[in-house]
């Protein structure tokens, strides 16, 4: 069978791509309650805690509505605390609670599984290719 020319289209393949490894990732994180997104949100903040919306946003290459939202939703589920900053009352500081603090660790677990479930066909060198080819796209 011939190859058709949507099959070259780079959007269809890195849209295939994104729509498997998501399905992957929302399959293991709906056992916590997370979304996809979510699980990254924690893993910044369990990394950084005290981060404001914004500079999480930033990093995630989020725009400011879209992490607010995120961040109101884990707010309202327990896995972070919102408190206003010392020197700036305008400004909301992003801290784990104690449930995001316990399920860190088995966030990242799942996270590190579905990474292994994407990519485990590919051979180090490959997955190392892959990842900084995709950086490179960012830029």
């Amino acid at each position: 069978m011939a190859k058709k020319a949507y099959e070259d289209c780079i959007l269809f393949l890195l849209s295939k791509a994104f729509q498997k490894a998501h399905g992957k990732f929302k399959k293991r994180f709906q056992a916590y309650g997370l979304t996809p997104v979510q699980g990254l949100v924690l893993t910044v903040v369990s990394e950084a805690e005290g981060l404001s919306a914004g500079e999480i946003g930033k990093l995630l290459v989020l725009d400011q509505a879209t992490i607010s939202g995120i961040l109101d939703r884990m707010a309202e589920a327990g896995w972070i605390s919102k408190e206003t900053a010392a020197t700036d009352k305008r400004c909301l500081r992003i801290y784990l609670t104690r449930k995001g603090n316990e399920m860190t660790s088995a966030v990242v677990r799942a996270r590190d599984e579905a990474n292994e479930e994407i990519m485990g066909g590919l051979r180090i060198e490959e997955r190392l290719l892959l990842k900084r080819m995709l950086a490179d796209l960012q830029r």
